[in-house]
């Protein structure tokens, strides 16, 4: 899409379509591939996160400890240290029988489907140490597979692709969040109603989600290799690793930091999602305490909560179409912010269910809102193709800094003030994004990125 006081003249001479063509383009097998790919991109990331904090306030670990399990996800912060390796480096065997991309694709999944099944195999209650260090391998593998799809995406779809590609793959991602959040605590539920114990079906409910990584597995297999990377690997095929490395990690970090505003603009993509981190930490333990089942929770986050976040999602497209991008920044960023105060009244409402469906809606949808805007500002930031998948790996990790290390004290701050302040807290750390996006827009800072297209 287009900013409105960024619009091309290109954009009349583009050709109208029908709706049928709109729709056609869904079924591409291209964008199929990505869509089925979006998907296992989204499954991993609750098993390490909110689904195993569920898990683990069940067998009676404290606040403060789940708290600081939020630092698990350290690997989806610092993936652009080893983004330029996967860029550059091949996998003995794997990229030999499957080309450049697929190649690192098929062996992060298989990784990955290893660190799930042995996070499966802990017991929050007696080894704590050990289901870190399960949840941190899955992190690892996960971002791994983010950096490659990433990449992906970007290379195998055409110009006329690109926007139902990215739309297939946001959809995508969220079902494969709500099947490792929803999905897993129905799971868990139907194994513990046969009469197995508790542990045991946590257990077998994520040795269900590592069998849902085939998926992806399967998918890759049923690609094909990107001509990009076919041209790309034959371009660098007399370059050493070392070289390739080097020329991949130098040209993408250096391109960016000369940047006017550059260490601003990194500081806003650290801030501005990091009041939708510090809630979300601590989102399932505060339902957990209210009193509800996992059943609830699991049901609500299913129905209203995933009708919530598409609606938001086109929403956000609508807001990034109809205003500047600094203006919808603006309104994503202070949607997201207030949407926490929900939270606060259903603190005072008590196990109402109609009233956790509100707080969740009103999350998801905002939450939506300002993803969908930030996706937007991350995509003008990466302008030069050369190192796009680098550079999309370096702000994707500096976003994810507020979710794993500033919101890791979010189980202290809970314990210390107890749920309503908590939320209301949760409102106040929005403040310093917004006086950065206040800054950055008096410097022109969005202007110097031109037209914006998602």
């Amino acid at each position: 899409m287009t900013a409105p006081d960024a619009t091309s003249s290109a954009a009349a001479d583009t050709p109208a379509t029908s709706w049928r063509d709109g729709l056609a383009v869904y079924l591409q097998p291209r964008v199929l591939i990505v869509l089925f790919l979006g998907f296992s991109s989204g499954l991993p990331l609750a098993l390490s996160g909110s689904t195993l904090l569920v898990w683990m306030r069940e067998a009676g670990v404290d606040l403060g400890t789940i708290g600081l399990f939020a630092l698990v996800g350290t690997p989806y912060t610092l993936k652009f240290l080893w983004a330029p390796l996967v860029d550059a480096l091949h996998v003995p065997l794997f990229t030999r029988a499957f080309g450049r991309r697929r190649g690192w694709l098929l062996f992060s999944q298989l990784l990955l489907i290893v660190a799930i099944l042995l996070l499966a195999m802990t017991d929050p209650a007696r080894s704590p140490f050990y289901v870190a260090l399960g949840a941190l391998l899955v992190a690892t593998t996960s971002s791994t597979q983010d950096i490659v799809v990433d990449a992906f995406r970007v290379e195998s779809l055409p110009e006329s692709e690109q926007a139902a590609g990215m739309a297939a793959y946001v959809a995508a991602y969220r079902i494969g969040m709500l099947v490792s959040t929803a999905g897993a605590l129905f799971i868990v539920s139907g194994f513990e109603s046969t009469g197995i114990t508790r542990t045991a079906a946590w257990m077998w409910g994520y040795v269900v989600m590592a069998a849902m990584v085939l998926i992806g597995t399967i998918t890759a297999l049923a690609a094909t290799e990107p001509e990009q990377s076919v041209r790309a690997e034959a371009a660098t095929q007399t370059e050493t690793a070392f070289a390739r490395v080097l020329h991949a990690a130098i040209g993408a970090f250096s391109e960016f930091l000369t940047r006017k505003d550059a260490l601003a603009a990194l500081a806003f993509v650290v801030l501005f999602k990091f009041t939708d981190a510090f809630s979300g930490t601590m989102t399932a333990p505060f339902v957990i305490d209210l009193g509800f089942s996992r059943n609830d929770y699991a049901a609500i986050v299913k129905g209203v909560g995933l009708a919530a976040t598409l609606i938001g999602g086109f929403a956000g497209g609508f807001v990034a179409r109809r205003y500047s991008l600094a203006a919808s920044l603006w309104i994503g960023g202070v949607l997201q912010a207030l949407a926490n105060l929900s939270f606060s009244w259903l603190a005072f409402t008590g196990t109402s269910q109609w009233a956790l469906a509100f707080a969740i809606t009103c999350e998801n949808f905002t939450s939506a809102i300002g993803t969908v805007i930030f996706v937007a500002y991350l995509s003008a930031l990466c302008q030069n193709p050369l190192h796009t998948a680098t550079q999309y790996a370096l702000l994707t990790a500096l976003a994810a800094v507020g979710r794993t290390y500033l919101a890791s004290v979010a189980g202290y701050v809970a314990k210390a003030t107890g749920w309503p302040l908590f939320f209301v807290i949760c409102v106040l750390v929005a403040i310093p994004s917004l006086l950065l996006l206040t800054w950055l827009q008096k410097r022109g800072h969005f202007e110097a990125l031109g037209p914006v297209r998602v």
